[in-house]
Order: C-alpha cells, then sequence, then structure tokens
C-alpha cells in the first residue's frame, strides 16, 4: 500500500496493492496495522454504503461532538471526493482537497474528524463505502451548502441532484459559531 498525503494534512489517499491473475484480482481493502503506518488510525466503527446515479452530489456533510474520520473507497463507478477543513485556527481553514475515486482504480481517501466532506457521481451509477471511526449522530449531523463561494470547489458536474437536506444546508459563515477548532 501507498500513503500519499493531499495538499490537506491529515487527508491521505490510499494506493492499495491489487494482485491480479487470470482468475481475477485481489486486494487487502483495510489492514488496522498497514493503515496506522500510514497515518490513518480507526479504530472504526462503522461502515456505510450508498448507490447514486450520475450527477448526485452528496455532502457536504460533517459531525459535531461524534466527528467522523471516513476512509472512503469507491467499488463501482466513478466519484469526485471531496474534503473540506473546517477546523476554526487551522493554516488550512476553508481549504479543499478533491480526487477522483473509482472501482477501477481501488484508491481510497481518508478524511479526519474536522473536516467536511462530500462527493458527486461522474459514471452512470456508484456504489461507495466508507468505513467511519465514530457513530452516526443524528443530533450532530451538520452540513454545508455545496456551492459555497466562500470555498470555491470546482466541482465537476453542473447542476447536481440533491436530498432535500443537503439542498438547504447554509454556507460556512452561517456556522462558524459551532464550528471545531
Amino acid at each position: 500500500m501507498k500513503f500519499v498525503e493531499t495538499k490537506l494534512p491529515g487527508v491521505i489517499l490510499v494506493e492499495l496493492d491489487l494482485f491480479e491473475d487470470p482468475r481475477g484480482y485481489f486486494f487487502e481493502m483495510y489492514h488496522a496495522g498497514k493503515h496506522a503506518d500510514g497515518g490513518i488510525r480507526g479504530p472504526f466503527v462503522q461502515d456505510n454504503f450508498s448507490h447514486s446515479v450520475r450527477g448526485t452530489l452528496r455532502g457536504l456533510h460533517y459531525q459535531l461532538k461524534h466527528a467522523q474520520g471516513k476512509l472512503v473507497m469507491a467499488l463501482e463507478g466513478r466519484i469526485f471526493d471531496v474534503a473540506v477543513d473546517i477546523r476554526k485556527g487551522s493554516p488550512t481553514f476553508k481549504q479543499w482537497a478533491g480526487v477522483e475515486l473509482s472501482g477501477e482504480s481501488k484508491r481510497q481517501l481518508y478524511i479526519p474528524p474536522g473536516f467536511a466532506h462530500g462527493f458527486c457521481v461522474l459514471s452512470e451509477t456508484a456504489d461507495v463505502l466508507y468505513k467511519c471511526t465514530d457513530v452516526y449522530s443524528q443530533k450532530d449531523e451538520r452540513g454545508i451548502i455545496w456551492n459555497d463561494p466562500a470555498l470555491a470547489i470546482t466541482w465537476p458536474i453542473a447542476n447536481p441532484l440533491l436530498s432535500k437536506k443537503d439542498g438547504a444546508y447554509k454556507h460556512l459563515a452561517d456556522m462558524m459559531g459551532e464550528l471545531p477548532a
């Protein structure tokens, strides 16, 4: 496995070792020791799975007291995955990193607690698995509107399909009073 830090410290791209032969392929999706050596420490306590159609945008999500680190992988299809630093006082506050993940590339992106997360679907459909370091907490769930000009995320889609909840999120400036330090 190869662990590559993005422009945001702590946000790590993981390139898995793929073993192929005429029967197909094999790879370790997660190995606690190897991932910890690469800067990704669990424990991971919840796995989430989503199936989405082309043009869907999920996010930008985060939780307050139960902040989640997420290890994200597209099992099928292609997504553009985004992490945004929302930690007040961080030298990279409001900065974002985005990478394409796909079933073909077998890459993962680790987004640590203190970051908002979102992705959009570039293929006809996409199946996405993400491991979380804390459980989902509905009362702690928050979000930032996907097209907040203060973040200036360069999404590769123009008019995404959004849930009502994701479409109603506020701008980051409106959330400042509750953001993590």
